[in-house]
């Protein structure tokens, strides 16, 4: 697993949000991106990840920053998060994992023992122009928010 890192291009992708409708990175040139790679919708650390951005997204437009939530969840799974979670910001599918991949965030995890492949949850913030600004690797799901607004603020 080779994660990007900060001064890395990111790399360009284009998947299905919860419309069922084609986002990609190049549609927001101009602006920053905050990238964060979450392993599954409605779960507990996932719905907590996700309300802190949604809570605090306002403050992220205002800073010219847009939210793309990433996820090997299926299309049809988004929509009912976004609405059980009153969510304001895109959740895109990428089920085949092939933009986890390019990233570097796919790759062998533990869990009560078991060892498997999956997503490790990493927050990348790329810039106007395409490039990786910061990696977000070490924060607890309910300070995420916080540690990227401190970030932006410093």
């Amino acid at each position: 697993m080779k994660t990007l890192q900060a001064g890395d291009n990111a790399p360009q992708f284009s998947l299905q949000n919860q419309d069922d409708q084609t986002v990609s990175l190049s549609d927001f040139k101009g602006k920053k991106v905050l990238v964060y790679f979450y392993p599954k919708a409605m779960t507990p650390g996932c719905t907590v990840q996700a309300q802190g951005l949604r809570d605090v997204n306002q403050e992220l437009q205002d800073k010219n920053v847009v939210v793309l939530g990433i996820s090997p969840d299926a299309v049809k799974r988004l929509p009912k998060f976004i609405e059980k979670e009153n969510l304001n910001f895109t959740l895109l599918s990428d089920e085949d994992h092939a933009v986890a991949d390019a990233f570097g965030v796919w790759g062998p995890k533990k869990f009560m023992g078991k060892e498997y492949d999956g997503i490790h949850r990493l927050t990348f913030l790329i810039d106007e122009n395409g490039v990786v600004e910061h990696v977000f690797n070490k924060f607890k799901t309910k300070d995420h928010h916080t540690v990227v607004l401190d970030y932006l603020n410093s």
